[in-house]
C-alpha cells in the first residue's frame, strides 16, 4: 500500500509475439532497441526479455517499464529513442498485447488519462499511427 513518503508508479506491460519471417538476429535487435527505449530517463525500471506466461496465449516476450507518474510516461512516449526505435521494432510483430496496466496512483482516471495521452501520439504521429496499424493482432487491456 502506498504512503505519503512513497512515489506512485505506473507499470506497463507489453507482451508480442514476432513474426514468423523475423530471424533471431532480427529479433536480438528489436530486443536491443526495446531495452535502449527501456532505459531512457524518464523509465523508473524495466525489464526485457522472454514471457513466461501460459503458451496458449501466444506470446513470447514482454516488456514492462515503469514511471513515476504520467508526465514521465509522456516523456517517455516522445522520447527521441523511443521515436527512433519503433520503426525498427513495430514491423517485426506479429501479435501485441499491450497493457494491462498497474499503478498504486489513487486517481480514478489515469486509464483515460493514459489512453489520452496515447491518442495524442496517434494524432501527432501519423506515420507511427500507421506503423501501429500494420501489427496483424492488436488486444488493448487498458480500462477506461
Amino acid at each position: 500500500m502506498s504512503s505519503k513518503s512513497e512515489v506512485d508508479v505506473i507499470v506497463h506491460q507489453l507482451r508480442f509475439r514476432f513474426r514468423d519471417e523475423t530471424g533471431e538476429a532480427q529479433q536480438a535487435r528489436v530486443l536491443e532497441l526495446m531495452r535502449a527505449t527501456a532505459a531512457v530517463e524518464s523509465v523508473a525500471f524495466s525489464t526485457v526479455g522472454r514471457h513466461l506466461g501460459t503458451p496458449s496465449d501466444g506470446y513470447t516476450h514482454a516488456l514492462c517499464v515503469a514511471w513515476s507518474d504520467l508526465d514521465a510516461l509522456e516523456r517517455y512516449m516522445h522520447d527521441p529513442v523511443h521515436l527512433a526505435g519503433d520503426p525498427e521494432i513495430i514491423p517485426h510483430l506479429a501479435a501485441l498485447a499491450i497493457g494491462p496496466e498497474t499503478t498504486d496512483d489513487p486517481d480514478p482516471e489515469l486509464g483515460a488519462k493514459i489512453m489520452a495521452a496515447n491518442q495524442r501520439k496517434l494524432e501527432l504521429y501519423p506515420e507511427w499511427a500507421a506503423l501501429m496499424s500494420s501489427i496483424p493482432e492488436v488486444r488493448v487491456n487498458i480500462a477506461v
